[in-house]
């Protein structure tokens, strides 16, 4: 466990250091052919919609929520400084793997739901472009197989999975340029919110015979909180996996 916990300690010091010189990013990742070809092929859409939109391009803030159920994933934007969101984008998911559910070992083909962020940028995926998310994060390890919860879950191009979310080649075009744009201005935590389906009363009273309602049921806090009030909500954990939510300071 002792190890464990190491070796989660200097992938999250490698992990900052790869954002510490944000407004260089977009330049190292302007290097790789794949990148400038999601730049030539997405720039002048993404800015007209950006424009369409009322919202400051390139992005200053992003937000990805993603539906199982539906397959789709959200992007939001907002201005810096300004808590609101607005819906920007929405991508179809390809294809789906598992049932409805977190993932909690590894080789379960579940796609993970909570609250994660955007941790990686691998601008030489076998799926064109990907984005890691940090699961498994402190809840997934406290509910999870302790030994073998899994990893590298990406939001990636293509249309194969095992528990990732491929929103195919020119999907993950736009997306990663997008994130990109937002680290590069200094965005170093880009959420990224995954659901079983969207948690209203109706879908949670629909689902209250299944053996995840208490997880769904804490999920939904954070799910309304964004439905109410359009900013994201400050999120801990618990000793017992369980997700809190508050009020954030807004900068």
């Amino acid at each position: 466990m002792k190890s464990h916990i190491t070796t989660l300690l200097v992938i999250s010091m490698i992990l900052s250091c790869q954002f510490t010189d944000a407004k260089n990013f977009a330049d190292k990742q302007r290097k790789h052919t794949r990148v400038q070809t999601a730049i030539s092929e997405t720039d002048a859409h993404l800015r007209r919609l950006f424009t369409d939109k009322g919202i400051t391009y390139p992005p200053l803030k992003l937000f990805i929520r993603v539906f199982k159920q539906e397959k789709i994933l959200e992007v939001w934007a907002s201005e810096k400084g300004d808590a609101v969101f607005k819906l920007l984008k929405i991508f179809p998911i390809c294809r789906t793997s598992g049932k409805l559910g977190p993932k909690r070992r590894e080789a379960d083909l579940q796609i993970p739901e909570g609250f994660y962020k955007i941790d990686r940028f691998n601008p030489k995926s076998n799926f064109y472009l990907s984005l890691g998310l940090n699961y498994p994060n402190s809840s997934d390890r406290i509910l999870g197989d302790k030994q073998h919860p899994g990893s590298d879950i990406f939001i990636h191009g293509g249309c194969v999975t095992v528990g990732c979310i491929p929103i195919t080649d020119d999907g993950i075009k736009a997306l990663y340029w997008l994130a990109v744009q937002a680290v590069s201005n200094g965005q170093l935590n880009i959420p990224v919110h995954i659901f079983p389906t969207r948690l209203d009363n109706d879908a949670v009273e629909r689902l209250k015979h299944e053996l995840q309602i208490t997880f769904w049921k804490n999920l939904q806090i954070g799910y309304n909180w964004f439905e109410r009030y359009r900013h994201l909500p400050k999120i801990s954990i618990n000793f017992l996996g369980e997700y809190q939510f508050s009020k954030p300071s807004i900068k």
